[in-house]
């Protein structure tokens, strides 16, 4: 339930009282002293019409409103409960006649709606221009509609437009978190897969109600669309674009702009991954590396999310993840030839021992006490090195031994982690200011060629070694650097600036055009 202190303690929450009370007062006076009587209507903008107000016909007529209102939008839930909680509360009139501010809202949502991308619809504005021009006019007779019913329905349209304008332009008109994180399921447990794993500020109703009651409430509102650089970006790019799908997509983008979360910004040293562009960006203050990517398949989706890279490893052996032993490795139980070329081992986790796979049926592998890995090095699903960073999936960046993928133009199909067209490369953006022989020792333990004298004879002395190099298998990232998995399927090329559309890989822009379709003005 929304709370109400912010209202009832403003000035403007109890005009309308005060004002009752002073024109009795000085009615009061006026007979008192002798003079001819007060006419409230002298003082109205209303005119005669004042006289027809009627308390118990406005609230009656404002509950119906209530009554009708179905509405599932979580917005129009706290107007309705701001109401409901005061049937007498007006902020948008008085006796005296209706705010200027209601003109003000009207004119400004009218100039700018349509460079958002808004519906007008959704904001009442046929409905607020026509009562207004009701009152304005004085025509309440001549329409058939009592006072009585005016200024309730204007009222109610009126917070209902302020409240949907400021709430969405600077949270959303959507909760991406709700959304996405609904859209499939686990398949190992069958729960809901996160999707989604950004943190994400929900939409401050009272808020936009305290501000809805105080005397500067037409900047809030006016000042309520966002300000970041990709908006308005994207913005001018709607302005200029005539093609109706394009302008669709325009306006998914733009939304996924409105939401509160941490995104990359500027050149500041950067991970970039776009899943829709299938592409990554290493970006500094004065260059960007890029890159092509492997990513998650439709039903084993890349989750959207922001850490930071603390550490790399080289010629890392590769844990199974269950649910992929699951799904691909436990119908060879028993089958050693399928385990020793792949070069799997299977370990049992609570002794530690290593197991004949020869031995392990397929029900021992899907139970849970075994881990299942892969040795490290050529031929090893992550490729010559991994990049780690938090995150509650236990993906990651990685090489892979499939290069031909790069290949392809289409390119959804890991199980979530983030396949890297140029391990090499990102591990030297990486590490930042890293001297030759460190980058020298990566280039051996990838089997690469050196580039130093001292990489030159550490290869001499180790060329009889039939085990691969391990000249290093471990480095820490310090400093850290943000990583952002992002999905935009328009978005500036963070190398050229050029604004690009990309093809929406796993749905999501239908998702939320559904969703939020009535808004937008498509």
């Amino acid at each position: 339930m929304l709370h109400r202190q912010g209202w009832q303690g403003s000035t403007q929450g109890l005009r309308p009282l005060a004002t009752s009370l002073a024109a009795v007062l000085v009615l009061l006076a006026s007979c008192t002293n002798g003079n001819r009587g007060y006419d409230e209507a002298d003082h109205s903008a209303f005119g005669t019409f004042v006289h027809a107000l009627d308390t118990t016909e406005l609230v009656k007529y404002l509950t119906h409103l209530l009554d009708a209102d179905t509405s599932k939008w979580e917005v129009d839930k706290a107007v309705h409960q701001f109401y409901a909680d005061d049937t007498h509360a007006s902020v948008w009139y008085t006796r005296e006649g209706v705010a200027e501010d209601a003109d003000v809202l009207l004119a400004h949502l009218q100039r700018e709606l349509p460079s958002h991308g808004l519906n007008p619809n959704a904001f009442y504005l046929p409905e607020i221009e026509s009562d207004l021009k009701i009152v304005h006019q004085l025509s309440f007779d001549s329409v058939g509609q009592s006072i009585n019913e005016v200024l309730p329905r204007l009222e109610y349209h009126l917070t209902k437009a302020y409240l949907r304008y400021t709430v969405g332009q600077r949270y959303g008109f959507i909760r991406p978190d709700r959304v996405f994180n609904h859209l499939d399921t686990k398949p190992d447990t069958g729960g809901n897969a996160t999707l989604f794993d950004y943190e994400v500020a929900a939409p401050d109703y009272e808020e936009s109600l305290r501000q809805l009651s105080e005397s500067e409430r037409m900047k809030y509102l006016q000042t309520s669309a966002p300000d970041n650089r990709l908006y308005k970006t994207l913005q001018a790019q709607l302005e200029q674009t005539t093609d109706s799908a394009k302008r669709s997509t325009i306006l998914i983008n733009m939304e996924r702009s409105r939401w509160q979360v941490t995104r990359p910004e500027g050149r500041t040293h950067q991970v970039v991954v776009n899943i829709p562009a299938q592409q990554l960006w290493a970006i500094c203050p004065d260059s960007v590396l890029p890159m092509k990517i492997c990513c998650g398949a439709v039903p084993t989706k890349t989750p959207l999310l922001n850490s930071e890279i603390t550490h790399m490893q080289v010629n890392p052996d590769w844990i199974i993840p269950l649910s992929i032993v699951k799904g691909e490795v436990a119908v060879h139980g028993g089958d050693s030839a399928y385990f020793a070329k792949r070069r799997y081992y299977i370990i049992d986790r609570q002794k530690g021992d290593t197991l004949d796979p020869k031995k392990v049926s397929s029900s021992q592998l899907t139970g849970g006490g075994l881990r299942v890995g892969q040795k490290g090095g050529a031929g090893n699903s992550l490729g010559r090195i991994v990049f780690r960073f938090a995150n509650n999936f236990g993906v990651y960046l990685h090489d892979t031994n499939n290069r031909g993928a790069f290949k392809r133009e289409r390119r959804t199909l890991s199980h979530g982690c983030v396949r890297v067209e140029k391990p090499f490369e990102l591990a030297c953006f990486l590490l930042q200011g890293a001297d030759e022989w460190t980058l020298d020792k990566i280039r051996l333990s990838m089997d690469m060629k050196p580039e130093t004298e001292r990489g030159l004879e550490y290869l001499e002395e180790h060329a009889e070694d039939p085990r691969p190099l391990k000249a290093i298998v471990y480095r820490d990232i310090n400093p850290r650097v943000p990583v952002y998995i992002i999905y935009y399927t328009v978005y500036p090329d963070p190398e050229t600036g050029e604004l690009k559309f990309w093809p929406d890989l796993y749905g999501y822009d239908q998702v939320v055009r559904r969703k939020m379709k009535p808004f937008l003005s498509l």
